[in-house]
């Protein structure tokens, strides 16, 4: 019985020490930005802000991968949001973001529509961000270089609500040291980050995305993943059990403008 009380605790206490120790390494910062839009007439605003001012603007600070993406359409999903995905090299990058926007001349010309829009002709209904910093087990983002027509791609974008923080935490480890972002490397999911959630509105939560030349692919992939042993192994894990109590899959393609 006792036995059976220690090893959560010890597991947890292995997944603190390693936490701490994971901490100082090297890796990238994300802040995923979603723009929500109401009409057409939003979405070009939006695009022309984003691809002729935004993106330039944060290649000239130096922040180079910024994928920008939209909602692949079907007969149930509304093409309503934008998101926008940055990497930053320290937190003190994300931090200066908005003050160098602000001072950059090109920028504030390139995007006189969109920074001065009126009540009356908005270019969005609102804005959500989350902060991510990347898994030790992928600490920067991988662009991927996908062939074929960019309508076509699928750009998979999971976020991962865990019940408490100790039970998220287990799930953090099944991605790092349980082996699953290896598993998805085996398989060939190319995966352009795996990162926690540090501050957004949705937590305890984890967000990864991976991509596939079309859905086809995509289905296949994820069909082997079900079936790879290693798979049913780590899921099976009763330390690994229960640690998800709700998740998003958005389904994604990249915009003409996007980096990747």
């Amino acid at each position: 019985m006792k036995n059976k009380i220690l090893m959560p605790f010890l597991f947890l206490l292995t997944l603190v020490v390693t936490s701490t120790f994971s901490y100082g390494q090297d890796k990238e910062f994300y802040q995923l930005k979603t723009y929500t839009l109401k009409n057409g007439d939003q979405e070009k605003m939006m695009d022309a802000y984003l691809e002729n001012a935004y993106i330039p603007a944060l290649k000239r600070m130096g922040i180079e991968n910024v994928g920008v993406f939209k909602v692949r359409p079907n007969n149930f999903t509304l093409s309503d949001k934008i998101y926008v995905l940055i990497p930053f090299k320290s937190l003190t990058a994300f931090e200066q973001l908005e003050s160098k926007l602000a001072a950059d001349k090109t920028h504030l010309a390139a995007g006189a529509d969109y920074i001065n829009a009126t009540h009356t002709n908005t270019p969005y209904e609102r804005i959500s961000s989350v902060l991510l910093r990347a898994f030790p087990d992928m600490p920067k983002m991988k662009p991927t270089d996908l062939e074929g027509s960019r309508a076509d791609r699928v750009y998979e974008l999971r976020s991962y609500e865990g019940p408490t923080e100790a039970m998220y935490h287990r799930k953090v480890n099944m991605f790092n040291e349980g082996g699953e972002v290896k598993l998805f490397n085996d398989l060939g999911f190319n995966a352009v980050f795996y990162a926690e959630v540090i501050s957004g509105d949705h937590m305890p939560n984890l967000m990864y995305m991976t991509t596939f030349p079309n859905m086809e692919k995509r289905d296949a992939l994820w069909k082997d993943f079900g079936s790879a042993p290693k798979w049913k192994e780590i899921s099976s894990m009763d330390i690994y059990k229960n640690t998800v109590s709700h998740a998003d899959i958005n389904l994604l393609y990249p915009t003409e403008y996007s980096d990747y």
